[in-house]
């Protein structure tokens, strides 16, 4: 019992300190993806589908991503096959991703975005805000310091000014912490 005690007081405590950083995918490429890897910078994690009538996203993924990594934006998808509208092989969605978009975004091997067989990510963005994907194309914006700041519905898109102003605030921060530094 006192075992027990313990290994949930320091799961809480690993809980309650959590950020995105603590998280790694693997990487459509082969290798994998540290979150940590972008810390101080702003993220905007995308589960996407190949299938879904709103893949027409990707497109604007690809422009925000062109507008704003310069400036230290990432923007990783997360193609998911959570709602049976993914290719079968990652293979598969990187070619469609580039002979169709023409897409750089970093990319993460197909991963499930909800449920027991979530990523650790998703389940600790549900843990930490409530937000759980409820279809392709949610977006999760994460400040520079790991934390999530703002979660966005399928319907939103990407390059909208809901998205943009909110990522241009964590720019700003971090243009003025390199200045001030």
């Amino acid at each position: 019992m006192k075992i027990l005690f313990i290994f949930i007081s320091i799961f809480i405590g690993a809980t309650a300190m959590s950020h995105a950083g603590q998280f790694i995918f693997k990487s459509a490429d082969g290798g994998m993806i540290n979150l940590e890897d972008f810390r101080g910078k702003p993220v905007l994690v995308v589960n996407t589908a190949s299938r879904c009538g709103f893949t027409g996203q990707l497109e604007g993924l690809q422009k925000l991503s062109d507008s704003y990594q310069d400036q230290g934006l990432t923007v990783l998808a997360v193609p998911s096959n959570d709602f049976n509208q993914e290719l079968a092989t990652i293979d598969a969605v990187k070619e469609f991703c580039s002979v169709n978009y023409n897409l750089t975004l970093p990319m993460t091997d197909i991963t499930s975005v909800r449920g027991k067989n979530a990523h650790p990510f998703f389940k600790w963005v549900k843990d930490t805000t409530g937000f759980s994907p409820k279809w392709n194309f949610n977006k999760i914006l994460i400040d520079p310091s790991g934390e999530v700041v703002q979660t966005f519905g399928s319907l939103t898109r990407p390059t909208s000014g809901a998205i943009t102003r909110e990522i241009e605030k964590y720019l700003q921060l971090e243009l003025s912490d390199q200045v001030s530094g």
